[in-house]
């Protein structure tokens, strides 16, 4: 990469950035987030990732990002899944096994259902 030379290029850099991480973002009706804090790891956090990775994979959803983040302080109920889809509101979901993961993509990701066994918090953390 050549040397930045002054502040247009730099404000240049940072407006495609900003451009192609708002396009990516944009692209992408939901968001799910696992919690991968210490406590949902030793409940099984990573099982529980790799099993929404791969349910979504099968039914070709490729619209919904699947993201890490640190412990929710929900640690009574690990593993967590936070559920973020377009014009609804956020839903954590608690007690997720990989197994229970099918249920929440095909009543929730496509149908818009909440799972009301695995509910653990409707709205914002």
């Amino acid at each position: 990469m050549a040397k930045i030379k002054s502040l247009d290029e730099l404000m240049k850099i940072k407006e495609k950035a900003v451009k192609d991480i708002h396009m990516r973002d944009t692209e992408k009706k939901g968001k799910i987030v696992v919690a991968m804090g210490t406590c949902g790891i030793a409940a099984g956090a990573k099982d529980t990732l790799q099993a929404v990775v791969n349910e979504l994979e099968k039914n070709g959803i490729d619209d919904v990002s699947v993201v890490q983040s640190g412990c929710m302080g929900l640690c009574d109920v690990e593993p967590t899944v936070e559920v973020i889809m377009e014009g609804s509101d956020p839903i954590i979901y608690g007690h997720v096994s990989p197994e229970q993961v099918t249920r929440i993509v095909d009543q929730h990701v496509k149908n818009g259902k909440v799972v009301s066994d695995l509910l653990v918090r409707k709205g914002e953390i």
